[in-house]
């Protein structure tokens, strides 16, 4: 999976407000389902559910402890929709600039017709 593809899906999956909030949870370390699914308006087999996408979308990894599936951050996922907001940011910068140079040089242009 490509940068770009692999940040197409992790910004879909993060697009639903639940999955926001479990992955906002993670940030805060490593948990397991039943501890994610405290104070959240949904079932446990619902949580899992959003973190199967949350998983498939490479923004985190599951690894078993016995019998409970600890969920964490997984940085992949996160580098993907960073280097895609970097590459849009730069591209995003550099037309801001060509638009501010532009608008400098019409202002220019005019004053030196209204000094005339």
């Amino acid at each position: 999976m490509t940068y770009s593809s692999a940040a197409i899906k992790a910004f879909s999956a993060l697009g639903d407000a639940t999955r926001r909030d479990i992955f906002q949870r993670l940030a805060s370390g490593p948990s397991a389902v039943g501890d994610l699914a405290k104070g959240l308006p949904i079932t446990r087999p619902a949580v899992s559910q959003h973190l199967r996408v949350l998983k498939e979308a490479q923004l985190v990894t599951e690894s078993s402890e016995g019998t409970r599936h600890i969920y964490r951050i997984d940085p992949r996922g996160i580098a993907a929709m960073r280097e895609w907001l970097d590459a849009h940011w730069a591209k995003s910068l550099d037309a801001f600039k060509n638009f501010a140079d532009a608008e400098f040089e019409t202002e220019n242009t005019i004053q030196k017709e209204k000094d005339k």
